[in-house]
C-alpha cells in the first residue's frame, strides 16, 4: 500500500476513535463539562495530563531544537520538566482540596474579589491564545505534509474534529480522548526512535543507543557528531549554549514557572476525587511524560547525524566534507526532500550554480571552515531546514517504512490536538464560569451555563483557527512566549494565593497586572511592533535582548520577579485581607481531608 493511502488511513481511524470516545463520553452536566465530574481514575489522568501537557512543541519542536541547538537545547527539557514537577509537589494539591473548577475561579474567592477573577481572567485569555496558536499552526503544517492538503485546509480540519470531541463532550470528553491521544503519540515518537536507533548502534534502546558507538564507524554517535559539526563551522553539539550563561538560566526558570502556571494543566488536578488521588495521578503523569522526555535527545542526535549523512556523507570516517563528492547533487536529493520542499520547510537556494547541495554554518567565526569552503566554490549555505520538521521527517530520512510514518503523522497530530483541546476548554470555562457565571449573570441555571460554555468553546475555536491561519509575528514559530506570560502574571497570584496568608487582593491584582504589562512590552518592542507612521519602529528598548542579554522568550521570570515585587510592596500598603480569608488558606494547606469538586464552595 502506498505511502499517502496508508497514511489516510491510519489518521482517519485515529479521528473515528477520537469521535466516538467524545460521543461516548459527553458532558450531561456543568461539574462533567468543567470538571469531569470529579472521577477520572489517578491512573487515567495521569495519561490524560501527558497528553495535554506534552503539545506540538514537546512532539514536533522540542527535538528539532535540540537538533538545532544541541546540548543549549537542553534547556527545554530541564525548563519543562521541571516546571511539571513543581506543578505537581507545590500547587497540584493544594489547589485540588480548595475544590473549584478554574484557576481564575481560585483567584476570585482566595482574593475575595471579582475584580482578581476578571484580572485572572485576562492574563488567562492571553496566555492561552498565544499558546494555541502554536497548536493550530502545528495541525496545519502536519496536515499539509501528510495529506496532501493546503496548510489552510489542514487548520480547518483540525478546527472541525476539536469542535466535534470538545464542545459537547467538554472536560469528560476531552480527558478520555486525550488518554487515547496519549497512546498514539507516545507510540509514535518511540517506534521510528527504536528504529533508528537500531540502524545506528545496534541498540533497541533510543536512550542508551545515544551515548553508544555507531555501527560502521569508529567512536561514538556523539563523538561523531560533533567532530562533523564542528567541521562545518557549526557550534561543538554536546557543549554549546543558548546564549549567555544567565539567560540559559533565565530561559530554564521561565519555562519551569510558565508550566506551573498554565491554566489547562492545573485543571487536569480538578479532574479526580480526592487530593490523594491528584498526587498519585500526578506521579502516573510525570511517569508518561519521561518516556517521551528521556527519547527526545537521542531523537535530535541521530535525525541531525541522519539529515548530515544524507547531505554531506558525514559518517564516512575519512570524509573531507567540503570536497565536491562528499555533497549531494540537488537532481539526485531523496524522495522525502522533495515531499518536505512543497511545505516551504525546507529550501534549496543554488548559490554558486553548481547544482550541489552545500550545507554549512556560513556565519561561523572559525577561519579554517570558511576558508575550505571557499576553496571548494562554496558561497554560502545553500539549504535551509526549519526544526519543526526534524521529528515528521526522521522516519523518511532513515527510510523507516511507510506504517511508521503514517504512524508518526498521526502522533504529530494528536499531541497538536490534545493540547489544543485543553487550552480551548480552559479558555471557554474563563469565559462562561468566571466571566458569566462569576460577574454578569450570577443566577443563571446550570443548563444555561452548560450552554454558555460550549457557545464559549465554539467561539474560541473559531478565534484559534483565525490565528493559526494568521499568527501575529510576536507568537509565531515558538510557544515560549506563552509559558513566559503565565510565568510572569499567574503563577505567582497562585503561589502567593497559597503560601501567603497576608497577601490581600489589591496586591495580588497590581502583581499580575505589572508582570504581564511588563513581559509584553519586552516582547512587543522586540518583534517591531511599536510603529509611528513616518519614522518606522520605535525602539524604546535600546536595541535587542538590551536588558542584560536576556531575550523575550526568557523574560517571563523576570517578570515575575516584578510581579512578586509589586504585589508585595502594594500590600504593605493597603488592608490586609479579612480573617476568613487567612483561615481559609490555612485550610488549605492542611494536608487532610478532601472536597469534592463541585465548584460551589470554598
Amino acid at each position: 500500500m502506498d505511502l499517502q493511502t496508508l497514511t489516510y488511513l491510519v489518521v482517519g481511524a485515529t479521528f473515528a476513535l477520537y469521535i466516538g470516545i467524545a460521543f461516548w463520553s459527553r458532558a450531561g452536566s456543568t461539574s462533567e463539562y468543567y470538571a469531569a465530574g470529579g472521577q477520572v481514575p489517578p491512573v487515567l489522568n495521569g495519561m490524560a495530563t501527558a497528553a495535554d501537557w506534552m503539545s506540538a512543541a514537546s512532539f514536533i519542536s522540542m527535538a528539532g531544537l535540540i537538533s538545532n541547538m544541541g546540548y543549549g537545547g537542553g534547556l527545554f527539557l530541564m525548563g519543562w520538566t521541571g516546571g511539571y514537577v513543581l506543578l505537581a509537589v507545590l500547587l497540584a494539591p493544594y489547589l485540588r482540596k480548595f475544590g473549584k473548577f478554574t484557576v481564575p475561579q481560585f483567584i476570585g474567592d482566595r482574593f475575595y474579589s471579582k475584580s482578581a477573577s476578571t484580572v485572572a481572567v485576562l492574563c488567562l485569555l492571553v496566555a492561552s491564545l498565544t499558546y494555541v496558536i502554536g497548536q493550530m499552526t502545528g495541525v496545519g503544517v502536519a496536515f499539509s505534509r501528510f495529506l496532501g492538503v493546503s496548510k489552510e485546509m489542514g487548520v480547518y480540519v483540525g478546527m472541525a474534529i476539536v469542535f466535534t470531541y470538545a464542545v459537547f463532550g467538554g472536560m469528560k470528553g476531552i480527558t478520555y480522548t486525550q488518554v487515547a491521544q496519549y497512546v498514539v503519540l507516545i507510540f509514535a515518537y518511540t517506534i521510528p526512535a527504536i528504529f533508528i536507533s537500531m540502524q545506528l548502534t545496534g541498540n533497541p534502546i533510543p536512550q542508551l543507543g545515544l551515548g553508544s558507538d555507531m555501527l560502521g564507524s569508529t567512536g561514538s554517535l556523539l563523538a561523531k557528531l560533533d567532530q562533523t559539526v564542528t567541521e562545518l563551522g557549526f557550534g561543538q553539539y554536546t557543549t554549546t549554549t543558548a546564549g549567555s550563561t544567565l539567560n540559559m538560566f533565565v530561559y530554564t526558570l521561565s519555562l519551569m514557572i510558565g508550566t506551573a502556571g498554565l491554566p489547562h494543566v492545573i485543571m487536569r488536578f480538578f479532574t479526580v476525587p480526592t487530593v490523594k488521588d491528584a498526587r498519585t495521578s500526578a506521579g502516573w503523569a510525570l511517569v508518561f511524560i519521561s518516556i517521551l522526555y528521556t527519547t527526545a535527545p537521542a531523537v535530535a542526535a541521530m535525525a541531525r547525524i541522519n539529515l548530515q549523512r544524507t547531505v554531506n556523507h558525514a559518517v564516512q570516517p575519512a570524509t573531507d566534507l567540503f570536497a565536491a563528492d562528499a555533497s549531494l547533487m540537488y537532481d539526485e536529493r531523496p524522495d522525502w526532500m522533495k515531499r518536505w520542499e512543497l511545505t516551504g520547510l525546507l529550501k534549496f537556494e543554488d548559490k554558486n550554480g553548481d547544482g550541489r547541495i552545500q550545507y554549512y554554518n556560513d556565519k561561523t567565526k572559525n577561519a579554517d571552515v570558511l576558508t575550505k569552503a571557499e576553496a571548494a566554490g562554496w558561497k554560502g549555505s545553500e539549504l535551509t531546514v526549519n526544526a519543526d520538521i526534524i521529528v515528521l521527517a526522521n522516519p523518511e530520512i532513515a527510510l523507516l517504512p511507510n506504517w511508521v510514518i503514517a504512524l508518526v503523522a498521526a502522533g504529530g497530530i494528536a499531541a497538536a490536538l490534545s493540547t489544543a483541546a485543553g487550552l480551548l476548554l480552559a479558555i471557554s470555562s474563563a469565559v462562561s464560569h468566571d466571566l458569566v457565571k462569576n460577574v454578569f449573570a450570577p443566577n443563571i441555571s446550570e443548563k444555561g451555563e452548560l450552554m454558555t460554555g460550549r457557545f464559549a468553546m465554539a467561539g474560541s475555536i473559531v478565534v484559534a483557527g483565525y490565528l493559526g491561519l494568521n499568527p501575529p509575528g510576536f507568537a509565531a514559530g515558538t510557544v515560549a512566549l506563552a509559558f513566559g506570560i503565565a510565568a510572569s502574571s499567574l503563577f505567582p497570584a497562585i503561589m502567593m494565593g497559597i503560601f501567603s496568608k497576608k497577601m490581600n487582593k489589591e496586591g495580588a491584582m497590581a502583581g499580575m497586572l505589572s508582570g504581564l504589562f511588563i513581559t509584553l512590552f519586552y516582547v512587543f518592542a522586540h518583534k517591531g511592533l511599536f510603529f509611528i507612521k513616518g519614522t518606522g519602529y520605535l525602539d524604546l528598548i535600546g536595541g535587542p535582548n538590551s536588558f542584560f542579554g536576556i531575550t523575550p522568550e526568557a523574560f517571563g521570570a523576570i517578570g515575575a520577579l516584578v510581579n512578586f515585587g509589586v504585589a508585595f510592596l502594594v500590600d504593605k500598603v493597603t488592608t490586609p485581607p479579612p480573617e476568613h480569608i487567612q483561615h481559609l488558606v490555612e485550610s488549605v494547606r492542611t494536608p487532610r481531608g478532601s472536597r469534592r469538586v463541585d465548584g460551589t464552595h470554598a
